[in-house]
């Protein structure tokens, strides 16, 4: 056999031309990128966080400084920028900021340059296993949306309305993890992005997992916040509730484990009512 030919260095007119070696690149086991999720921080999540949405926070002391906690927020908008914001509140607003890992749908899985960014933006496929790992292992924040495409498929008329919360999965994987339930309320995104309709056939030419109709074209919200509109975002923070209180193994309990979702249900809905009685304006607040 003939051994490989040895690699030569590039000759001097090419090495301009060659890849910089990053010392300071930071990657997760999880493929999160500190370099990466760092620029659109201080570009796009800067400028729709404090000047497009004009984000207004409360009870952000009820997120633990340390330690697993499963975050619970109502999802809507036909490209909903509710887990960004909610990222950046943390990060901005805490006394001791943390990432914010988000747990999203396989969908992703099939369009290669979008599962890519999501990945490097703390997106973790949601699967039970690694929700666990994340509460328990490494102790981190993760983001939850019980609506899950149902949210985001829900029509302007029906806004603030909250679907049903799945099966509770999520209040079982905080039940094992013993970590507590943040539950979030988020007023602003089902007016940024509205959906007035569905279109199905256009929805099965692209494969794509709905197709709204709404007044801008929702892709290009990837690009920058023109796309939304400029509806003034209110994000609430509510009391933890432990998950530590049900015995060894109350995750067993299927209706325990219903009846404590429907309540966290109940909570966040009951707090978006208070919110919109209270808020004079859309884009004003």
């Amino acid at each position: 056999m003939t051994p490989d030919p040895p690699q030569l260095p590039a000759p001097p007119e090419h090495r301009a031309y060659l890849p910089a070696v990053e010392p300071e690149r930071q990657i997760t086991d999880w493929g999160r990128s500190e370099r990466v999720e760092g620029a659109l921080d201080k570009t796009l999540y800067e400028f729709l966080y404090h000047y497009w949405f004009r984000v207004s926070v409360e009870g952000i002391e009820h997120v633990p400084a340390a330690g697993g906690a499963l975050l619970v927020s109502n999802h809507a908008g036909a490209l909903p920028p509710d887990a960004a914001m909610i990222a950046k509140a943390i990060k901005t607003e805490h006394p001791r900021p943390r990432p914010l890992h988000l747990t999203v749908e396989h969908f992703f899985k099939g369009y290669p340059g979008l599962s890519m960014l999501v990945q490097k933006l703390g997106g973790v496929p949601a699967h039970p296993a690694n929700v666990h790992r994340l509460l328990d292992d490494e102790e981190q924040l993760v983001l939850v949306f019980p609506e899950g495409r149902k949210g985001t498929e829900k029509l302007y008329k029906d806004r603030y309305r909250l679907r049903r919360f799945g099966r509770g999965g999520f209040v079982e994987s905080a039940m094992r993890a013993r970590a507590p339930i943040v539950p979030v309320a988020v007023v602003g995104a089902e007016e940024a992005m509205p959906v007035f309709g569905q279109i199905r056939p256009l929805q099965k030419l692209t494969g794509l997992i709905y197709f709204p109709i709404t007044p801008t074209f929702p892709w290009l919200g990837l690009l920058g916040g023109v796309a939304y509109l400029p509806a003034k975002f209110s994000i609430r923070f509510l009391e933890p509730i432990p998950t530590d209180q049900w015995g060894d193994a109350p995750w067993d309990d299927k209706g325990l484990v219903q009846t404590v979702a429907e309540e966290v249900r109940a909570c966040i809905q009951e707090e978006l009512y208070d919110m919109l009685a209270n808020r004079k304006s859309v884009w004003l607040g």
